[in-house]
């Protein structure tokens, strides 16, 4: 597993959200696994399906991927609230990935399994105010200070990879 992105990839792009979104989803497609199965290598869904980024071809699992540079915080911007109540109380609830990483390297890439993702850990933000260019949009944030610690199952920890054996088998406990 190499920690580093490639910045290649980013060449063309201005944005730096649209830079961290190649950059972040190509590293997880290149370097990670199915942390359940260990199936190689993660599938990728089409750009802007909501709440779903990767999936396994083995066991069928599916992952949303959140990014941050800096450090992993308890509290995670992320898009729609709708959007989010609904995939996450469905039948195809996701399992999602979060990666932290500073100087274009990664720090932390953990996963909550979905079983943990229920409403409680969801928050409403306030809807986008009427002169703004979405206005009335209603996002939210998740927080993971909500999941227990044996709810969060890192592969790379303070840029220490961890054996994906350690990392099966944790989640496995998970499973109720």
């Amino acid at each position: 597993m190499n920690l580093n992105f490639n910045l290649d990839l980013a060449e063309g792009y201005k944005s730096n959200s649209q830079i961290t979104r190649v950059l972040t989803e190509n590293w997880v497609k290149v370097n990670s696994y199915c942390p359940n199965c260990g199936q190689l290598p993660l599938n990728d869904f089409e750009n802007n399906m909501p709440v779903a980024d990767f999936y396994c071809l083995e066991c069928k699992e599916e992952f949303e991927l959140k990014s941050k540079n800096g450090k992993l915080s308890t509290i995670i911007n992320d898009g729609a609230y709708e959007s989010m109540i609904k995939r996450i109380t469905s039948d195809t609830n996701p399992n999602f990935f979060f990666l932290t990483y500073d100087n274009n390297k990664v720090n932390n890439f953990l996963v909550i399994p979905k079983q943990f993702f229920t409403p409680e850990i969801i928050i409403k933000r306030k809807p986008l105010s009427i002169t703004a260019k979405r206005a009335g949009w209603v996002g939210c944030n998740i927080d993971i200070s909500k999941v227990p610690e044996n709810g969060r199952i890192f592969i790379v920890e303070n840029s220490r990879i961890i054996e994906q054996e350690k990392v099966h088998l944790k989640l496995k406990s998970t499973d109720f």
